[in-house]
């Protein structure tokens, strides 16, 4: 298909796609929008639904494992479900008397999602439920590895639509194994796009002319203070480090050790499946392969992992991930930066202030704004953290993976894409939700004239500067 035609044929999904979001719109109400949500969150958490995703999705795109995939499709979709059950998204969703303002939630339109190979069910899922949910339609476009897992989806959630007599054309995906002159033009002609994955499709996103929400790199680096209780945070990050083999971008990469505990803390984590390498240069030669991470440790098993940095004989056979101790940080050391494995970096830090400047160098090099980890039983660190490091996330005394995305036991939207603020050149630092897929009017009336005096606004300023 010519570069021409590939162009035409997204503008003829997207057209669809405007159609069926206008009748959508305008005999809209809210058991409508919530139906349609409900009927898209059923599709993925049917269980032997979710569980074929799950297996396509390993088998397709080779990342990750069925089971934790199976847990993602499920957790994420009934925590989304649940962050949203009650949140107005038609009509009047607030009327201030105090302000004389009154807000009427509106759709945007076609939502254009790009989506990674990741999670090639539960992210377009996530953004799906969130679109429809505020009267939206969307258009997927997935990574080439991904469509079979995205076509699947789709099938399951137009078997739910004709249950219900709702329009197909609401979720659409483009066809085929994509292109960047498909996904460059779904960019140009929707009203919004959503982006996770790629940081060159980001990059597009944010240039293509459309409002965006594209979301930045994750590289996490999590501190381990003398104070920390090192069985509790050992066993969390080995729970968090290798779900879905560590497909996450709010996976760990680092864990900053403070010295006092760092030997007492390494043994823990040998009880929780970490192997220690403290020759890092084994590590890296195996990991990089001209350049680039190994695909065949990418996201493996960890005996597949573990074969392919080639320390079969060196770790013991529970290994769960491997520790590699270093000390560098920057573009001359890949151990400081996203590895997408069962690889964690381990620095030793003098104590936690000298932590601190090591975890936000880690994060200045790569993953700026996305997330920061801290065991520690001192409250006032965490705040240290949130004024030194360039993040927009600390997380506390949790599984990291789980913990980023929303969970059952913090208060942390549930989304599969984390916005990184300014520091990661994005537009959003809160996690990507159904907030994010909604626009209002607002209808102002006159009130009672709320004009302050001079003396009200300057006269503490007087005082001190004088007028």
């Amino acid at each position: 298909m010519s570069s021409i035609d590939q162009v035409a044929e997204v503008e003829a999904i997207v057209a669809r796609a405007r159609a069926a979001q206008a009748a959508f719109e305008a005999d809209g109400s809210q058991q409508a929008y919530d139906r349609a949500a409900q009927a898209v969150a059923w599709a993925i958490m049917e269980p032997s639904r979710n569980r074929l995703l799950a297996e396509l999705a390993v088998e397709t795109t080779g990342l990750g494992n069925v089971p934790d995939k199976v847990t993602k499709n499920h957790r994420k979709t009934l925590g989304l479900m649940r962050d949203i059950q009650h949140a107005k998204t038609h009509g009047i969703v607030s009327n201030e008397r105090a302000t004389g303002i009154t807000e009427i939630a509106r759709p945007i339109g076609v939502i254009g999602a790009v989506v990674p190979s990741t999670n090639p069910g539960a992210t377009p899922a996530n953004n799906i439920i969130n679109a429809l949910k505020c009267g939206n339609s969307i258009v997927v476009s997935p990574s080439p590895k991904g469509v079979p897992t995205c076509e699947a989806l789709i099938k399951f959630i137009h078997v739910e639509f004709d249950k219900l007599g709702i329009n197909r054309d609401l979720v659409q995906m483009i066809p085929g194994r994509g292109s960047k002159e498909k996904t460059q033009r779904l960019l140009e002609v929707s009203d919004l796009i959503v982006v996770t994955g790629s940081q060159n499709n980001v990059r597009r996103a944010y240039t293509s002319g459309t409002p965006a929400l594209a979301v930045g790199a994750g590289n996490v680096a999590v501190i381990v203070d003398e104070t920390a209780n090192l069985a509790d945070a050992a066993q969390k990050i080995e729970t968090s480090k290798t779900f879905d083999n560590a497909t996450s971008c709010s996976s760990e990469n680092s864990v900053v050790v403070v010295d006092e505990i760092y030997d007492a803390f390494v043994a823990e984590m040998a009880k929780s499946g970490g192997a220690l390498i403290r020759d890092e240069s084994k590590v890296i030669s195996n990991l990089w392969v001209k350049g680039h991470l190994n695909p065949k440790a990418i996201a493996q098993d960890a005996d597949k992992m573990i074969a392919a940095l080639g320390l079969t004989d060196e770790v013991p056979a529970d290994t769960s991930y491997i520790a590699v101790e270093s000390k560098g940080i920057g573009e001359d050391h890949p151990l400081s930066g996203e590895k997408l494995s069962r690889v964690l970096t381990v620095y030793r830090a003098e104590d936690f202030n000298d932590a601190v400047r090591i975890t936000r160098e880690i994060e200045l090099f790569q993953g700026a704004g996305h997330s920061v980890g801290l065991h520690s039983q001192v409250e006032e660190r965490a705040l240290t953290l949130a004024r030194l490091i360039p993040t927009s996330r600390v997380i506390v005394n949790q599984a990291h993976t789980f913990a980023t995305g929303g969970a059952f036991t913090n208060g942390m939207p549930f989304s599969l894409s984390m916005g990184c603020g300014a520091w990661g050149g994005n537009s959003i630092d809160t996690n990507l939700h159904w907030r994010h897929f909604m626009q209002t009017v607002k209808i102002v009336r006159e009130i009672p004239a709320n004009e302050p005096a001079l003396e009200d606004i300057f006269g503490d300023y007087w005082m001190e500067a004088g007028q």
